[in-house]
């Protein structure tokens, strides 16, 4: 069962200017800078920044959407079912946080997160 979208990600060149460029734009600094990540909490969603992959054989040319989901190993097992086309197998990325990406059949990919500390805005 898909519980709604909880994290955009953005892959950008240089990931400082990117943070830098994100914080001016959104008014406040990220919650999680890192090499590897930075992560803005937007309204209760994720706005996270990742290095762009030089060869771009496995990441997205734009924004990857990652639906929230109970149990990730589940629900990427689903999506391949369903016809879907394994991307990056299910990754513990910390505290207790499971992400996974598939490519539907027409070539998006489409991101699953289990984030069992993600909660709307007024919960």
């Amino acid at each position: 069962m898909f519980l709604g979208l909880r994290t955009a990600i953005y892959y950008v060149d240089d990931i400082a200017k990117g943070r830098d460029w994100y914080s001016t734009l959104l008014g406040f600094a990220p919650y999680f800078d890192e090499p590897f990540y930075v992560g803005f909490s937007v309204g209760g969603y994720e706005l996270g920044l990742q290095p762009a992959d030089a060869g771009g054989t496995n990441k997205a040319a734009g924004v990857v959407a990652y639906w929230g989901v109970e149990n990730a190993e589940a629900e990427l097992e689903t999506a391949l079912e369903r016809g879907a086309t394994r991307n990056e197998d299910v990754q513990d990325v910390g505290g207790g946080i499971k992400v996974a990406t598939v490519r539907d059949p027409f070539g998006n990919i489409f991101g699953i997160i289990e984030n069992p500390h993600f909660k709307l805005e007024g919960e």
